[in-house]
């Protein structure tokens, strides 16, 4: 996870972990209060439910911290471990109340991340020699964690924010006032040593990025032969530009790729459209 500005990582997720308890008016659980006796204490465990890998076990762990920092928490498994069907993640002990106030929080965090790390892993498993990237279709507010989750599962942070590197895309060059090359130098010029990343619809434009000093060309929407004519010409030219792909690429069209020459595929379905992984958490008394 990177940093926030006028943040560091640990005040970052306390603030967010914080905030979804507050949502979950965790302080004032009313069926837990109306029958779970005060003192009483239990066992907590977080257990897999289907095949993954797991992110997030510092946003589950602050949930229940947060709540009682009193509570024992073993790990069993880490940020980057697949898990499978019955393994042990976690267990926690303590305050049954507090276990209870946590709980949906905790996991909330746990299997959105780990869906993320999860959905990566398999889109890795399938690109083969090229490298996966995220894109910024994050969940708001979720950024930073969702990257990391793209790490954890094995693939690659893209720019983090619109501060981070110059990307320029179609909206640019059709409101920058000049023509396609004349836009991609003045980037360039404007870059100050930052990446800049250049969208190229075709074969012409991909040529003047490169020419112009584009640190990438992101090849958008090309597929087949086209995008193998294109790279074989772009690597004949500029043996060592950085080609990516990208353009709504499936987990299922990853190994397509493949044999193409193309360096990397930014996929924005790593974040913006995950499944959950299944993790159930089980309570017994103390």
């Amino acid at each position: 996870m990177r940093m926030t500005a006028g943040m560091t990582l640990q005040q970052q997720m306390r603030q967010l972990v914080a905030a979804a308890l507050v949502e979950d008016h965790a302080s004032a659980d009313a069926t837990t209060l109306a029958v779970v006796p005060a003192a009483a204490l239990a066992k907590a465990t977080i257990l897999a439910r289907a095949p993954g890998v797991l992110s997030g076990c510092q946003f589950a762990e602050t949930a229940f911290l947060l709540c009682d920092d009193s509570l024992e928490i073993s790990w069993f498994a880490h940020d980057g471990s697949r898990v499978e069907p019955g393994d042990l993640v976690l267990t926690c002990t303590g305050s049954a109340t507090a276990i209870l106030a946590a709980e949906r929080v905790a996991l909330n965090f746990l299997q959105q991340l780990s869906g993320v790390a999860t959905l990566t892993s398999q889109a890795v498993a399938r690109a083969g020699t090229v490298k996966v990237l995220d894109t910024r279709k994050t969940v708001p507010g979720l950024r930073d964690a969702q990257k990391a989750a793209v790490v954890h599962g094995g693939g690659i942070n893209q720019r983090r924010d619109l501060e981070d590197e110059l990307l320029l895309k179609e909206n640019h060059f059709a409101l920058s006032g000049l023509g396609y090359a004349e836009t991609v130098a003045k980037a360039v010029a404007a870059a100050a040593g930052r990446v800049v990343g250049v969208e190229a619809e075709t074969l012409e434009q991909a040529e003047m990025a490169l020419a112009g000093g584009a640190s990438y060309v992101l090849l958008d929407n090309f597929r087949g032969e086209t995008l193998r004519q294109t790279i074989r010409i772009l690597h004949a030219k500029y043996p060592h530009a950085e080609l990516e792909a990208s353009g709504g690429f499936t987990i299922a069209q990853l190994p397509i790729l493949e044999g193409t020459g193309v360096d990397r595929v930014s996929m924005g379905s790593l974040t913006h459209s995950v499944c959950a992984l299944d993790l159930s958490l089980l309570l017994e008394p103390r």
